[in-house]
């Protein structure tokens, strides 16, 4: 397929670019149900929900991503996709599990910042709580 009907992907998460390349079709889930883009197909913005990101690169060859809450914005051939979490996988049998492994150790590390934070503040008031009271 030539470079004029391909569309430019770029799947990006809050810290790093996960994917960048051409793709031939993409196939999404958001709130009103799955949905296709091809590289002529309108511009579009949708929100996607946690499922499986399906992209076709000109020879046909499908690459799969679980991902998390996002955004999909095409315009003319670029396709930008933004989403809080994105794990590629090379198949569908092997993504699931990649997918709940991964987003589960993120689980655990969000937990852990979340006690920090919660230690930290409490301890910030306890300062505060001495600072109030009277000098003898």
């Amino acid at each position: 397929m030539s470079g004029a009907a391909l569309m430019h992907v770029s799947l990006r998460v809050p810290t790093r670019l996960v994917f960048e390349g051409a793709a031939s079709r993409l196939q999404a889930v958001g709130p009103e149900g799955a949905f296709g883009l091809l590289p002529r197909h309108t511009d579009w913005v949708a929100s996607l929900l946690p499922s499986v990101l399906v992209l076709a690169d000109g020879a046909g060859v499908e690459r799969f991503f679980g991902i998390d809450h996002g955004l999909l914005v095409k315009h003319g051939r670029q396709v930008d996709i933004a989403v809080r979490r994105a794990v590629p996988g090379d198949d569908l049998a092997t993504l699931s599990q990649t997918v709940a492994r991964t987003f589960e150790q993120v689980a655990d590390e969000e937990r852990v910042a979340r006690t920090a934070l919660s230690r930290l503040e409490s301890g910030i008031l306890r300062q505060l709580g001495e600072l109030r009271k009277p000098v003898p």
